[in-house]
């Protein structure tokens, strides 16, 4: 592994609460496709895990309800013929989803009023728009 996978800022998946699965992969692969374990399960016990701040935890928990079981959230890759590689990419995943999950809500959008030349403008084109498409009707042509 490559080291720590960060979240955001100083927090990152601790190594200890990361629980493996390797099993056999459809994906592409050699001679020996057959007898080698390259597709990678990776499991997270987000809601029994200390390793994110609280409030971290209640968002990611809310937001990933529905991809839970029993609170472990997991991830799969077999993508590569290597386990290594495939490895590497389900941490990946793991960490930027659960950034993704873990994310403050984005500010609510202020309602602001359309400047009125910016209206007048659209009107004006409008009405410009219209007068060409008018003139390429026949009428008034007698």
């Amino acid at each position: 592994m490559s080291g720590p996978y960060i979240i955001r800022g100083s927090v990152s998946l601790p190594e200890a609460e990361l629980m493996w699965r390797f099993s056999r992969s459809s994906g592409p692969g050699g001679q020996h496709v057959n007898t080698s374990d390259s597709q990678v399960e990776l499991r997270f016990d987000l809601a029994r895990t200390e390793a994110l701040p609280e409030v971290w935890k209640a968002r990611a928990l809310e937001r990933l309800a529905g991809r839970l079981v029993d609170g472990v959230v997991s991830v799969r890759a077999s993508e590569h013929r290597s386990q290594w590689r495939n490895r590497e990419t389900a941490a990946v995943r793991l960490a930027s989803l659960l950034a993704e999950a873990s994310a403050p809500p984005p500010k609510p959008r202020r309602a602001t009023k359309i400047p009125r030349g910016i209206n007048e403008r659209r009107l004006r084109e409008k009405k410009q728009r219209s007068q060409t498409k008018g003139g390429r009707s026949g009428k008034g042509w007698d």
